[in-house]
């Protein structure tokens, strides 16, 4: 139990100062990088839903169009 809390305190001391020395170089707040972040996670996903309801819709759309005939004669 005591090497997962080491692991975890290493974890946690090393990964979330990634924010901190962002914002130090950029001389922006942690909360507005953190923030920045949050919403590009958001409008990531927000593209790649929108792409697949526009890949579905063209796909319906393609079947609704180009139907298989049986015959020739099924003009």
């Amino acid at each position: 139990m005591k090497v997962i809390h080491q692991i975890r305190h290493y974890f946690e001391r090393h990964g979330f100062d990634v924010s901190t020395r962002f914002s130090e170089r950029l001389g922006i707040g942690v909360k507005n990088i953190r923030l920045l972040f949050i919403y590009l996670s958001f409008v990531t996903f927000g593209i790649s839903f929108a792409v697949y309801l526009i890949l579905a819709f063209f796909l319906k759309l393609k079947d609704m169009v180009y139907t298989k005939r049986t015959s020739v004669f099924d003009l």
